[in-house]
């Protein structure tokens, strides 16, 4: 049997099985070990299930996984996210789609302490979609401000999906958290600059609010300091070098435990539920990464890699070319499949043709976080979109997806410019020498 084959037959059985309700990370197993027990035998191939396992177990990188979670749940109980909304609102609500603009930089700056897009759409979702509503703002506007929103997190660091990518694809993650600044804060223009043209062109979706006072700016931002302190004290000690990653999840989480402790917020009821809902987190990504790297033995094993770049070698295109190509196909994937599980699944298959095509494979990360971004809100099947209908049931799920429609331009425009000029995530981790 030819590897293409191979690799398509075990590719295509990973998916069978997910749609058949088996959890990602079991299906890579299960297909990773008959895979390479039909290349040789029974005997090397479950000693695949010890000893992928203990390699994930003792990677020292995902120990920065659920400390930054605990840094999301501690945030979170601080009541940050709150904070951060209450103080950009203070400065913007009275322009026309000011509250937008004060979500759009609410889960800018939440997603900088709070390690999930998920959390951040949900707090967001409770957060900023009552008082939107209230003040008159439409419900599809107002519910894909939100998402839109909560899809950022994935882009900024620090980012659990950026540690998954660089733990299979063996990449350093200081490095992808360096290249994702510039396109996090493109992402962010791109998405201010939508909410501008649609309160221009349909302004009665957002109407222009009283303008807070001096006093009102000044308390909201007074009480907003401590996430200042947080963002501050550990990434500016990571990005100048006094702290490593782990040394900065380490520190992000201790920090936002004080906070919340200090603010009087932390019970042994919200702390014993954030821990156990970190805990649940970090269990089932080691369960989805110790699949993958079962999965990835099998298609080394099989010379997969080898025989693809082979293949696309002879294809008469050029480079960028073929990257479309691969975009449209994850694209494609993401309306049926979760975006993170296809990034996991194809890495091994993918990234080797992305490194012969003469592309670094830091820029093919921040590529796959945008991807996974659009997969969290395109149709049919958006989870954040999902999430949200399900904070707000009055809001029909289609005019969730109506109101979310300019933002998934914003993000395909901002996935052709990444993809066109890889300098625009390169340039810095190149200046600073990493």
């Amino acid at each position: 049997m030819s590897p293409l084959l191979l690799g398509a037959l075990g590719l295509g059985a990973v998916f069978a099985l997910i749609l058949l309700q088996v959890p990602i990370g079991f299906s890579m197993m299960i297909v990773g070990v008959v895979g390479v027990a039909l290349q040789s035998s029974w005997a090397p191939a479950l000693t695949l299930l010890a000893n992928e396992p203990a390699g994930v177990l003792s990677n020292v990188d995902l120990a920065t996984v659920p400390l930054f979670l605990l840094m999301g749940t501690f945030a979170t109980i601080a009541g940050f996210s709150a904070d951060i909304y209450n103080a950009v609102a203070a400065l913007f609500g009275h322009r026309r789609g000011g509250l937008a603009y004060a979500t759009i930089g609410g889960c800018a700056g939440f997603g900088v302490v709070c390690g999930s897009s998920t959390a951040t759409a949900a707090t967001f979702g409770r957060v900023a979609l009552p008082e939107m509503r209230r003040r008159g703002y439409a419900p599809a506007f107002s519910t894909g401000v939100i998402a839109a929103g909560g899809t950022l997190k994935s882009l900024i660091p620090p980012s659990i999906v950026m540690i998954l990518y660089c733990i299979v694809g063996k990449t350093f993650i200081f490095d992808l958290f360096l290249a994702a600044v510039v396109p996090a804060l493109l992402a962010i223009a791109l998405n201010l600059v939508a909410i501008t043209l649609i309160v221009r062109f349909r302004p009665e979706v957002a109407p222009v609010l009283e303008k807070a006072s001096w006093e009102e700016k000044k308390r909201a931002l007074v009480k907003a300091a401590p996430v200042l302190i947080l963002i501050a004290g550990v990434f500016g000690g990571l990005y100048s070098g006094i702290f490593t990653v782990n040394e900065a999840a380490s520190v992000a989480a201790v920090l936002s435990f004080l906070f919340a402790l200090v603010r009087g917020r932390l019970t042994w009821s919200n702390l014993v539920l954030g821990l156990r809902e970190s805990a649940s987190a970090t269990a089932m990504l080691y369960v989805i990464l110790m699949g993958a790297f079962v999965f990835g033995y099998f298609i080394t094993l099989a010379r997969i890699p080898e025989a693809l770049v082979g293949a696309i070698e002879g294809l008469p295109l050029p480079p960028l070319a073929i990257v479309f190509l691969l975009l449209i196909g994850y694209l494609i994937l993401g309306a049926v499949f979760d975006e993170i599980s296809a990034m996991l699944i194809t890495l091994p298959f993918v990234l080797p043709v992305i490194v012969k095509l003469g592309y670094d494979p830091v820029w093919w990360g921040v590529i796959n976080v945008v991807v996974i971004e659009l997969g969290m809100i395109i149709p049919p099947i958006g989870v954040i979109v999902f999430l949200l209908h399900g904070l707000a049931r009055d809001i029909p799920i289609r005019t969730i997806y109506r109101g979310v429609t300019p933002f998934i331009f914003a993000d395909l425009v901002l996935l052709s410019l990444l993809a066109i000029f890889p300098a625009l995530s390169m340039w810095l981790p190149r200046a600073l020498g990493s």
